[in-house]
């Protein structure tokens, strides 16, 4: 009922730029936090990056400085820009969203399909 479209993984050299998206759809009533987390093989998926309804973000300290998340509440979509990448950025990165989809529920999580992200020369 409630999907995360997500897009924009892809190849990039070192020291390059990646725009990653996704988009809440379906029928739901409003989205709390939303975030970007990401799993390296051999690795425990780590929080990349968060942001709330009111605009709060937060950042893995591996990626202050280098990545920005942005939402636009109105089309239920979160952003992640990535900037001078590097080869350790390279991960499964998946979006999920905290979503109240139900008067009578408390929010749930919702995750996309994840994508990859390959920083390679």
């Amino acid at each position: 009922q409630v999907q995360l479209v997500e897009s924009g993984g892809g190849l990039v050299q070192p020291g390059g730029s990646l725009s990653l998206s996704c988009a809440a759809s379906g029928r739901l009533l409003s989205i709390n936090h939303m975030g970007w987390y990401r799993q390296a093989p051999g690795k425990q998926r780590e929080l990349v990056a968060s942001i709330t309804s009111d605009g709060s973000t937060n950042y893995a300290e591996s990626v202050k400085g280098r990545f920005a998340i942005s939402r636009d509440n109105a089309k239920n979509t979160v952003y992640l820009q990535m900037n001078s990448l590097k080869p350790e950025d390279t991960a499964v990165y998946s979006c999920n969203a905290g979503v109240k989809y139900s008067y009578y529920r408390t929010t749930s999580v919702f995750w996309g399909q994840g994508t990859q992200v390959t920083v390679s020369s």
